[in-house]
């Protein structure tokens, strides 16, 4: 498995984010530990290769959202990173949710 550095450059703001997470092709438990527009982190001791399809459903509270991705980083042992596909109006509504309530913790 190809590992990537950490330090990364970002386009959009990325939030600390707890939530429980399942993903498809991934029998151990998951969670997100970061969100942002374009993507979120996935902790789990058995990633998905980068470059992998994914579709993950996320429960944060009382909302649940489903979102297809792709894998492009791995961190064995750890995680990986996912980039979100093409959003609905729906997955965007309740991500732009998820985001405004993270910033407005941040002030």
């Amino acid at each position: 498995m190809t590992e990537t550095p950490y330090a990364v450059a970002r386009t959009t703001p990325r939030f600390a984010f707890i939530a429980e997470a399942e993903v498809k092709g991934v029998k151990d438990r998951a969670r997100v530990s970061e969100l942002s527009a374009r993507g979120c982190y996935i902790d789990s001791i058995s990633p998905l290769p980068k470059g992998s399809n994914v579709a993950v459903r996320i429960h944060y509270g009382c909302s649940t959202c489903e979102f297809s991705g792709t894998v492009i980083y791995t961190h064995a042992g750890f995680g990986m990173g996912v980039a979100f596909g093409e959003l609905t109006g729906e997955q965007r509504s309740t991500l732009d949710v998820w985001l405004d309530e993270l910033a407005r913790k941040l002030d």
